[in-house]
């Protein structure tokens, strides 16, 4: 565990914190808004104004705080306290400053953090403000900075308050020296409300000028509904000789000379003068603050961009619809592609659709239902009291058939698709979590059965999810004792038949499952840390395997290797592909990669980089699953492609469907004024392959020609040393 730094001027420090006068025991309750203004705002459990002692911390307001370590050497504010800017902590088990540190080991399970400084008129670092939650957070945007730097600054504002509230109670210098040439409004009065003194500002804040104090008294400055219990406030002060133990109001209307009123901020303080009570108010016009504290409300609960319920909003509306308890129905819609969309037109263009999109979603909303955009391109929508699964289908296809609408925007008309799951309460969850839980695995299987899909939740979804955390954890094991094993797919020439190649194919030895296809294991590597390690090994495997045949009697065999989209982001690819050719002493054409759409958009420059310095040294460059995306044909233009792979959807329709043969046959045409080569996967009959030959494609690949096979079982194929196949 890291420990805080100690400021050089520390003496310095203290004794300006002194000054505030707070402690263990003295919270300031002007803070407590900003607190929960910040709680609500990011939806984190706890926020506090935490202030840094010699060797302790101590909160000057807090929320959803309980029991917690107060010692400054665990303290991630007094880290904070040493930056200028907002202190973030994603996930604070992976900070090497804070993994071992007794309030993220122990009972607090604090995860994530984001903490802004606050600071003394000297520029001395007293505290922070912060807000905390026991679940990591890698979302937490430069504008979410920006949010709680504003909130910093009333906190700072408060905090500036009572130090002057302080330094009065403990010395009264003169007025002018003390408060003459203060911004802040500062009047003092005697017993007789009589003004002895006042401030520029606080005389133009009520419309005077500032020698108008002699013939007005305090009081003068309220509405007269409000007159008689000041008076009466004060007569208690002047009987008990003191304002201890009275309860002043925060907040107070003010009058001005117009007889126009307005809220403002209001700490009164009182000392003994020559036998006789004297009295000083501070006084802000809440205004504009009180502006700015909608505001911050309003960005609490509303998204920017489109006008909706943002995240915490519809989380908070869920919990409070189930704790009723009520029936609801929750949608969660997911726009499909539109990263691509928004490469391909901009993200002005993107953003208007997005807008679109809310529009339609609350066009078609009841005033009971609440739709909210919590995240990029995902919605979600509470339909309080629908019940009914039927019912709640249909309102989902209603919306997912309002957004495949075409959307003119600037003169451009485009063209996008939703999916959407959901999920029922209280047949299907009984909490807030559970339910938008369900209905986000809905979603996840609506996504990978195809575009523009409704999916209701099932139990059966809730099986797949832990399987796939279970087989998150078994990987690491099955990286460990080498239970990966390769798999290989004969590709085929479309004119002789002979074999050209193979495509590499992972397979996991499972100790008590046996084999199990990538299909089972896949989502979970390639969203875990391992994706990069495993994708290393299946080169190296495949190369090796490769240079054996042919060295064995297969001279001009090709090998395809699918790459995960992980393995562009780590280390150096090309190098370590090169580097594998050299070491198996396999020639460079005789390997061929193969990328989907997806990698190549989620890492444009990097991939783009990458891909031409393979393709320079020599190695084959496939486009895999081509033709199920949206930007396939302006990739065609920029990347140093070899081949192109139809997908596997298109050719099982080729015989029935004229709109997938007229999809082949172009993209076939495509290709070959590209100078590429084509390669059809998920051929299974006869009929597919002599149409695909009549059509000119170069290979084929499917069941038609061979399942995925182990190395032995390929090596028959190939016919190595008894020459029973030839090689193209």
């Amino acid at each position: 565990m890291k420990c805080p730094a100690i400021f050089p001027n520390e003496s310095e420090r203290l004794k300006a914190l002194a000054g505030y006068g707070l402690d263990e025991e003295q919270m300031l309750q002007s803070l407590d808004p900003v607190v929960h203004i910040a709680s609500r705002m990011f939806d984190m459990p706890v926020a506090a104004v935490n202030m840094i002692g010699s060797d302790h911390v101590f909160f000057a307001a807090s929320v959803g705080v309980g029991k917690v370590d107060m010692r400054r050497d665990v303290s991630f504010c007094a880290h904070a306290i040493t930056q200028a800017d907002v202190m973030v902590v994603p996930d604070a088990t992976l900070d090497e400053r804070f993994h071992d540190n007794p309030l993220v080991t122990g009972d607090t399970n604090l995860r994530f953090y984001a903490g802004v400084p606050l600071f003394s008129p000297e520029g001395l670092a007293l505290g922070a403000l912060c807000v905390i939650d026991d679940r990591p957070h890698n979302d937490f945007s430069q504008e979410d900075r920006q949010r709680l730097q504003e909130l910093a600054k009333m906190a700072a504002d408060r905090l500036e308050l009572r130090r002057i509230e302080v330094s009065t109670e403990r010395t009264r210098p003169p007025f002018e020296e003390y408060a003459g040439h203060s911004s802040t409004p500062v009047v003092w009065f005697d017993e007789h409300l009589q003004i002895i003194e006042w401030n520029q500002a606080a005389a133009s804040a009520h419309g005077y000028q500032l020698r108008d104090k002699r013939a007005l008294q305090f009081d003068l400055l309220l509405p007269e509904r409000e007159r008689a219990n000041f008076r009466e406030l004060i007569g208690h002060a002047i009987e008990a000789g003191s304002l201890d133990h009275i309860d002043v109001p925060l907040e107070a209307t003010g009058l001005r000379y117009d007889d126009s009123e307005f809220r403002i901020g209001f700490s009164l303080f009182g000392w003994r003068d020559a036998g006789h009570m004297k009295f000083e108010a501070i006084l802000k016009d809440l205004t504009s603050q009180q502006r700015e504290e909608e505001e911050l409300r309003q960005q609490a609960n509303i998204d920017g961009l489109t006008g909706l319920a943002n995240r915490g909003k519809f989380y908070r509306s869920v919990e409070e619809v189930l704790l009723s308890p009520a029936p609801a129905t929750v949608l969660m819609i997911d726009l499909d592609g539109f990263k691509d969309v928004n490469d391909t037109l901009g993200h002005t263009l993107g953003d208007a659709i997005l807008c679109e999109v809310a529009n339609r979603l609350k066009q078609l909303a009841t005033n009971n239902d609440l739709v909210a955009r919590i995240g990029g391109d995902e919605f979600a929508i509470l339909l309080a009291g629908v019940t009914d699964s039927h019912a709640a289908v249909q309102r989902a296809d209603a919306m997912i058939h309002a957004i495949t609408q075409p959307i003119t925007i600037d003169g451009n008309e485009v063209r996008v698709a939703a999916s959407c799951g959901l999920a029922l309460a209280p047949t299907q969850a009984q909490e807030a979590l559970e339910l938008v839980g369900n209905a986000d695995l809905a979603l996840f299987k609506a996504k990978s059965t195809g575009r523009g899909r409704v999916f209701m939740f099932v139990p059966a979804l809730r099986m797949e999810a832990t399987a796939r955390r279970l087989y998150g954890l078994e990987l690491h094991r099955a990286v460990d004792k080498g239970e990966f094993v390769m798999f290989y797919q004969p590709q085929i020439s479309m004119v002789d038949g002979s074999i050209t190649g193979a495509e590499a194919l992972i397979r996991w030895h499972h100790p008590e499952r046996g084999i199990l296809s990538p299909a089972a294991f896949l989502p979970a590597l390639e969203g875990g840390p391992l994706a990069a390690t495993v994708g290393a090994w299946i080169l190296n495997e495949a190369c090796a395997q490769a240079a054996y045949w042919r060295r064995s009697g297969a001279p001009r065999f090709r090998i395809g290797v699918n790459l995960c989209s992980a393995q562009f982001r780590v280390g150096d690819l090309a190098t370590e592909v090169i580097e594998i050719l050299t070491r198996h002493g396999l020639p460079a054409e005789a390997l061929e990669l193969e990328v989907t759409e997806n990698i190549v958009l989620d890492n444009d420059d990097i991939v783009l980089e990458i891909l031409q310095r393979l393709h320079a040294h020599g190695v084959g460059i496939a486009f895999d699953d081509f033709g199920t995306g949206y930007a396939s044909l302006s990739l065609l233009k920029s990347y140093p492609l070899s081949r192109i792979k139809i997908d596997q959807s298109f050719v099982r329709g080729i015989l029935t469907s004229k709109r997938d043969a007229s999809v082949i046959r172009a993209i076939i045409d495509m290709a070959k004024s590209f100078d590429l080569e084509t390669i059809a996967e998920g051929i299974e009959g006869e009929a597919e392959y002599n149409y695909l030959r009549n059509e000119k494609c170069d290979e084929g690949q499917g069941y038609f020609f061979g399942k995925p096979m182990s190395a032995p079982q390929f090596e028959l194929l190939l016919g190595i040393g008894n020459s029973a196949r030839a090689i193209a």
